[in-house]
């Protein structure tokens, strides 16, 4: 953050210093847009599903105010986090004779609050209950999950029995064959101990998908949940083997990921380029399988889990468009990781703009990546053969088109502005034009931030001025003039144009 203040600062007296230098500029770009041009359904996969923290959060209101309003501006409706089974929830626990007690009080709470806000449970099934563990491994998480397989599959076939029984009764089949059941989490990698990794993991979605059909078989089951776009095709292959329900698959994958571990080779790829890469991976094992049609849901994505400061900054306006662009049509549904900074793996946070994963840092203040995805939800269903690489074409049931155009460069690249000369067919030569911005001046709260001394702790006062700064402002309105229109995009800007 120390590093982020100071080339801000530099930026700002640089400007002050000499005001006539203007920001360097590429060349135009010419950009022809045929309204009519082949289409195909759009559906928002990116904003049906949000990743959270681990259960026990969502029992605060911040939490919960942080769902209302991520509903505002994005079609949510599933979230997932870790955890429902931790000791912290109290869901597991066992007397003197070493008999299960089940206690779902809350289980009922947490489940509870999400429905009473809109949005349904897409149930993790982790993690490992202290006294139903093989051995006491740890993850390093702030909150220190146990990661171990049980040391009795008998007592976890029935605690799964329990819980899902539990929720039928509560909720009603109707509610509840609405929801998803995801087996654990990234078992491939450190939230799994059991050896060989693959095996033991298989072991344990077995029983737990069978345990979960015995309920009722109705209810949605899948996995494996995997970091790294790992095991996708596997699971298929065994579920179909050895007669294992299995509904969708899943897994997750970030835009750093370590290429070796993605893909096993050495090619170059590009933080913008790895999400949808990783994704169309596993779409083409799934294709490849004996269940060729197997939805397939991204339960994680995001720019990057390493590389903090992007997670705050602009670029994740353009990176959310082109992930998008790439995106479609390779997932049934794709999970932002996450909503909100209530969000406690690494500690508490300690300042409001830490790198946290959430569209709204402490205090619900929204970040551009809110704005991002504000922007994105005013994306048609419909959407029309992409005339360039940075623009995304659509169009509402209404027959608004609507464009998203941005300019993107990877944070730690230098880039320029972009004039973008747009020029449309089939539409009429001098349509109005509606244009919303998320930019320097549009929507980027960091500016006030930095502007009011980057306070660790900031006042009531200062983070309603910090919520009021982040709002993009009305949209322009112009008119095309003789089908075309220009638009000035400065480095990761991103602006969604409306022609109605």
């Amino acid at each position: 953050m120390e590093l982020l203040k100071s080339v801000m600062r530099l930026a700002v007296c640089a400007s002050l210093l000499m005001p006539g230098l203007l920001p360097a500029q590429t060349a135009p770009e010419n950009i022809a847009v045929d309204a009519s041009a082949q289409s195909t359904p759009l559906p928002h996969f990116w904003e049906q599903m949000f990743g959270s923290g681990r259960a026990i959060l969502s029992l605060r209101e911040s939490y919960r105010q942080d769902i209302r309003d991520v509903k505002k501006v994005a079609d949510f409706q599933y979230v997932r986090f870790h955890g429902i089974l931790d000791d912290e929830v109290g869901v597991y626990g066992e007397n003197a004779q070493g008999m299960p007690i089940y206690n779902f009080t809350y289980v009922d709470q947490i489940y509870d609050g999400l429905l009473q806000n809109g949005v349904r449970p897409y149930v993790e099934i982790s993690f490992m209950p202290k006294q139903m563990a093989a051995q006491m491994d740890y993850h390093p998480f702030w909150y220190h999950p146990i990661v171990s397989p049980p040391k009795d599959y008998a007592k976890w076939d029935d605690l799964i029995t329990q819980f899902v029984r539990h929720l039928v009764d509560r909720y009603g089949i109707e509610e509840v064959a609405q929801w998803y059941f995801e087996v654990w989490n990234e078992p491939n990698i450190d939230f799994w101990k059991g050896r060989p990794a693959q095996e033991t993991y298989f072991q344990l979605y077995d029983h737990t998908a069978r345990a979960i059909k015995a309920v009722n078989p109705r209810l949605r089951v899948g996995g494996p949940s995997t970091a790294q776009a790992a095991w996708v095709g596997a699971l298929i292959d065994h579920a179909v083997k050895n007669n294992v329900p299995l509904d969708f698959v899943s897994s997750h994958i970030y835009g750093d990921e370590k290429v070796s571990k993605v893909f096993h080779d050495n090619e170059q790829i590009s933080r913008d380029q790895m999400v949808c890469r990783g994704t169309r991976k596993m779409h083409d094992e799934i294709a490849a399988s004996a269940r060729p049609n197997m939805p397939l849901i991204v339960s994680e994505f995001g720019a990057g889990f390493k590389s903090l400061h992007s997670r705050d900054s602009l670029y994740m306006g353009p990176w959310l468009a082109d992930t998008i662009r790439q995106c479609d049509g390779l997932a049934n549904m794709m999970s932002y990781w996450t909503f909100s900074d209530v969000f406690e793996e690494q500690g508490v946070a300690k300042t409001p703009f830490h790198g946290g994963f959430g569209l709204l840092a402490v205090g619900g203040i929204p970040k551009p990546s809110y704005n991002a995805f504000a922007l994105m939800h005013l994306l048609g269903d419909v959407r029309i053969s992409d005339p360039a690489q940075n623009v995304l074409v659509t169009r509402r049931k209404d027959g608004t088109l609507v464009l998203a155009v941005w300019n993107l460069v990877d944070p730690g690249s230098h880039g320029n502005n972009q004039e973008v000369h747009l020029t449309f067919s089939h539409v009429k030569p001098h349509a109005h034009v509606s244009i919303h911005r998320l930019d320097a001046t549009h929507g980027d709260v960091l500016v006030a931030y930095q502007k009011m001394g980057s306070p660790r702790y900031p006042t009531p006062a200062q983070i309603q001025e910090m919520r009021k700064a982040s709002e993009m402002g009305p949209p322009e309105r112009a008119r095309l003039k003789n089908s075309s229109f220009t638009l000035d995009l400065p480095v990761n800007g991103l602006a969604v144009i409306e022609i109605k």
